[in-house]
């Protein structure tokens, strides 16, 4: 949900003070979302942990994390990985510049941002990498930045394997999806 009509630039969203509501600016206008269900933080969780066991280096981050990419765009994605060779653009406060892989988790009120604003925001500043994932359907997209343009790697659900591009490596989209544990009575 778009917060009020005046535009703002990166400077005075610095200012705002410190919050634990999941706020970005996109455009210029500031965006907050209502606290994210449960199977959103388990979908982050689980590829935090898949992130960390491919041991890739570099560094991940989950949100609450901004990326700087210019006046009017302080996008905070859900989970970041930057690699190692690129680990000057974290700063204290954000991270100044595109990171290596994005990971937005879709939820009713971002859904249609994440695959339109921020996907074109990712491609433009040079995300390599951008992952899309759909807790109800339970699959993840995959896109690859090819040229300066996203290519579309596949749609992936548990069971699936996926070679990605940036990672060098095969990811198990099971370990993002696992079977639901059997209800005990």
């Amino acid at each position: 949900m778009a917060i009020g009509e005046r535009r703002i630039t990166a400077a005075e969203y610095f200012k705002l003070p410190e919050t634990n509501t999941p706020i970005e600016l996109i455009n210029g206008v500031i965006i907050v979302s209502p606290t994210p269900f449960t199977t959103h933080q388990f979908v982050i969780a689980n590829v935090y942990d898949l992130l960390k066991s491919l041991k890739l280096g570099g560094r991940i981050i989950f949100a609450p994390v901004e990326l700087y990419l210019d006046e009017e765009n302080v996008p905070q994605p859900d989970l970041i990985w930057i690699a190692q060779d690129r680990l000057s653009i974290i700063e204290p406060k954000h991270v100044r510049g595109a990171s290596d892989l994005v990971l937005e988790v879709l939820s009713p009120s971002t859904a249609k941002r994440d695959k339109s604003e921020k996907f074109y925001l990712y491609e433009k500043y040079g995300v390599r990498e951008y992952w899309i994932a759909d807790p109800v359907a339970e699959y993840l997209e995959v896109w690859t930045l090819v040229e300066g343009a996203f290519k579309y790697i596949g749609a992936y659900g548990a069971g699936d394997t996926f070679a990605s591009p940036l990672l060098g490596q095969m990811v198990d989209v099971t370990a993002i999806f696992p079977p639901a544990e059997p209800t005990q009575l």
